[in-house]
């Protein structure tokens, strides 16, 4: 059983995950993969609604992937936009990145190759991890405007779309230790963090959800 007091120090690293940019149309799109086939009816809708003419799909597989996924996180997404009413003659999918830095990174490689040019991107992710990858799309590309979007879910709404409560908390919690770690490392911008949210997150490992923390020496996965 998860306390109150636990779930409003979640609600706490999940506010602050959240990047709250206002969405405008971009020259592309880039669907982060994950377990969450969210993102990708996320992508989809905002192809829908006009805000980018071109989706990449990126991602390989994880240990959370590789049994659900297993033609890859980029390709399980392909076949969703398209189950979605996106035509496949505007996604791209790349299919190598096992790290949120890859994503940024292969996906800009595949843009170049085929000649597209890029002046915004707009980065769709879980709910959770939009700062992080925010920071590290700022780091790798510095040079194209990034714009922030996810499911527009609450926390509750998230946990229940999920169905495991601790992975949520788990990812989060991760997702919170690399962006105050990887600055350090060269993988992301510095980002202020309060210490509202370094106490939550401080008193969350403490009760155990730790399972997707990474050692100091750790590559970005």
């Amino acid at each position: 059983m998860i306390s109150a007091e636990t779930w409003a120090d979640v609600q706490e690293l999940w506010d602050f995950q959240q990047m709250n940019h206002e969405v405008g149309p971009c020259s592309v799109a880039v669907g982060l993969g994950s377990h969450d086939l969210g993102v990708a009816d996320t992508t989809a809708d905002l192809y829908h609604q006009g805000m980018a003419p071109l989706i990449v799909f990126t991602g390989a597989t994880s240990r959370t992937t590789h049994e659900r996924m297993p033609r890859g996180e980029a390709e399980h997404y392909r076949e969703r936009a398209v189950e979605l009413g996106v035509p496949e003659s505007v996604i791209l999918v790349e299919p190598n990145a096992r790290n949120t830095g890859e994503n940024i990174r292969f996906s800009r490689a595949l843009l170049e190759k085929q000649h597209i040019p890029v002046a915004s991107v707009l980065l769709v992710s879980k709910p959770y991890e939009e700062r992080r990858a925010y920071a590290t799309a700022r780091k790798l590309w510095p040079d194209v405007k990034w714009v922030c979007a996810s499911s527009p879910m609450t926390l509750p709404e998230y946990v229940d779309s999920i169905g495991d409560p601790r992975l949520v908390i788990d990812m989060l919690v991760g997702a919170q230790q690399r962006l105050m770690l990887y600055p350090q490392q060269g993988f992301m911008i510095e980002q202020k963090i309060p210490d509202s949210i370094t106490a939550a997150y401080e008193r969350l490992c403490e009760h155990g959800f730790t399972s997707r923390l990474v050692k100091e020496t750790a590559d970005q996965s």
